[in-house]
Formats: structure tokens, sequence, C-alpha cells
């Protein structure tokens, strides 16, 4: 055939070339259609395909053609839609093999995310919590440096509640011997002291002791020093009137009514420390003059009383040189025993080295 296309269909018709060619197949086999012989069937001859009017089924030669189509063709001029329709079930699984990727996806997802919400939240409440703080102490300071003000005038007497400490003023309070724990060992105290005082004498304790910055540490140095004086120096108490601790507190020694060892006829104020090596606070001085400004007005001590330190009436550091570089500039300062200053004492022939009596 040497048509462009050639097509060429088997199949059982009526078509009279079709059967003869059919015909002359089986004829060439040896065997006509529906009667089969034994024989093996003998070779295809040549010539059947030389002769146009023999056709048979199932044989096709093709010679120097192109396109060729076996079986029908369809041709369509003009737009053509195409729709592909895919099997439900087949559709089905893979929507459900797609759901089942997607729902593991969102369940990690979703696991990832309820991780990080809850750090989240954790974070944002702990931001919260120090923006309050935080505001909360800034709002305390601003109140607090509104409120300052200049130190007011002193307060003298006993005008606190039962149960606390009296306050001098300014914050200084006086610590009573039950308050520090005095010991109950102390003997009763003999000699008197006269109001009002004409002296104030000022020491220290000295022997490299470290000022206490506290009540409760200042109480321990309390109790110390009143368990040295009677164990070790054979004293029936505590030594000096009035103790100053360098927390700005006044602590209760002897007190108004009874003499020190120093001098029968003065006043001893003691400052808590060594102040040949330290130097004093500035409450720890304030301290000491609003309890004096608190003897004068209470009439314990002499409105004309002469202020001396301990190394003006006999050998020793006492008070200390940083504690005597501050007082000796004190109103009442008595220059006494000092160039040619007549000694301490001597208007009431106290002698020339004060040594109290106990």
């Amino acid at each position: 055939m040497d048509d462009d296309r050639t097509s060429v269909r088997s199949g059982n018709n009526h078509n009279p070339l079709t059967s003869a060619a059919n015909n002359a197949l089986w004829s060439l086999q040896g065997s006509s259609p529906g009667h089969p012989v034994n024989a093996s069937p003998a070779a295809l001859p040549q010539n059947i395909f030389a002769n146009p009017a023999i056709q048979p089924s199932s044989v096709i030669n093709l010679s120097n053609s192109s396109d060729v189509v076996i079986g029908p063709m369809t041709q369509y001029q003009g737009p053509v839609t195409i729709y592909q329709y895919m099997d439900a079930t087949v559709e089905a699984r893979s929507m459900q093999a797609g759901g089942g990727i997607s729902q593991n996806k969102t369940s990690a997802n979703t696991s990832f995310y309820q991780k990080l919400s809850t750090s989240s939240k954790l974070l944002i409440l702990l931001i919260i919590v120090v923006i309050i703080v935080a505001g909360v102490v800034l709002y305390t300071e601003i109140q607090l440096s509104n409120k300052k003000e200049k130190p007011s005038r002193i307060v003298f007497g006993n005008t606190y509640e039962l149960g606390t400490f009296p306050n001098l003023g300014n914050g200084h309070l006086v610590v009573d011997r039950e308050q520090w724990g005095a010991s109950e060992l102390s003997k009763t105290l003999t000699i008197p002291l006269k109001h009002p005082i004409p002296y104030v004498i000022i020491t220290h304790i000295g022997v490299q002791s470290i000022p206490c910055l506290t009540v409760y540490k200042c109480s321990i140095k309390m109790r110390t020093i009143q368990d040295s004086a009677i164990a070790e120096k054979n004293l029936p108490d505590i030594q000096s009137n009035f103790y100053v601790g360098d927390d700005g507190n006044i602590y209760v020694g002897r007190g108004w009514d009874y003499a020190n060892t120093y001098a029968n006829d003065t006043l001893a104020v003691t400052f808590m420390g060594d102040y040949g090596r330290y130097e004093p606070s500035e409450k720890q001085l304030e301290a000491a003059q609003y309890l004096l400004s608190h003897a004068v007005a209470n009439k314990f001590v002499d409105v004309q009383y002469k202020l001396v330190a301990q190394n003006q009436t006999k050998v020793t550091k006492s008070p200390g040189a940083n504690v005597y570089r501050y007082i000796k500039k004190w109103p009442h300062f008595y220059p006494c025993g000092i160039g040619d200053n007549p000694r301490c004492g001597v208007e009431l022939d106290m002698p020339d080295v004060w040594n109290g009596t106990m």
C-alpha cells in the first residue's frame, strides 16, 4: 500500500472479498473452515500477497509507508475539551493518605505550639512580676525622698509606746539593760551619783575592739564587756554610765544614778570600739551629743558642765585620737591638763589621777 494512511480491521463480516480471501487462506493451508486436518499446515505461498483479490484478515503487508494507524481513528475539527474521571475509591484513598500526613503534621505543630506557648507565658509572667516589683520600689523611693525633712528638734523624755525603745530624737534609741541582756550576777551598786553632775568624761573600749553596727551585735558586745568587768576585773558591774554604739544608739550601763569606775563626780560616756584604729561614724557622734542634751534638759548634768577626755585625767590613749579630734570642738569642752591649764577637777579637790572608787 502506497497511501499515506492505511487502516485494516479484523472481524467477521459479510464482505465477499474477505470471505473469499479467508477461504483461499484455509485452502492454502490444506483445510477448509471448520474441518481441520491432522497434517501440519503448509507454508504460506508468496503469491497470496501478490493477488489483490485475496485479503486475509490477520496479515498486513506494509511497504514504504508512514503515519500508519491500525484500528479505529477519530479526527476532530474545532475546539476540544477533555474531562478526566478518576476512580472514586482511588481518590478517597489518596485523600485519606494526604489527610493522615496533614494530621500528623498538625499534631506535631500543635505540640510545638503548646510548648512554645507555655514558655512564652512563663516569660511574660516573669517580666510582669519584675515590672511590678520595680514599680513598687521606685514608688517607695520617690515617696521617701519626698518625705525627707530637716532633722526635727530633740524630743526628750519617754515619749514612746510601751514595749519599744525610748527615742532621744532623730532615730537615736536608748537600749536599756534588760533589752541588751544584762547579767543577773551584777552586784548592787553603792556609790550614788549626785545631780547635777559637773563633769562628763569621754572614753572608749580600746584593745582593738571592732565597732558594732547593729543592735544585735552591740548587745552582744555589752554582755561581753560586763562579763569581763565582773569576772576579770572583779568589779560589781559594767564600768561606764552609758555606751555609744556605731549603730547610733545609746546603751545603758550604770545609768544616771550610780558612779562609774573613772571618777565619782563624773558622767562617763564610752564609745564602743577602738578609736585609735577606727573612725567614729557620724550617727555615733550625733548620738553622744543627743545624750548630753537630754542630760542637761533633765538636770542630770549641770548646765555649765565640763567635757573632758580620759587622756586629760591620766596617762592613757582613751578615747582614741579619732574621737578626741571631734570632741575637742564640741561645746563645753574643757582643756584642763593641757599645757599650762590647771589639772582637771582641781576645783572639786579631785585627785591628780582620776580613779573611781567603784
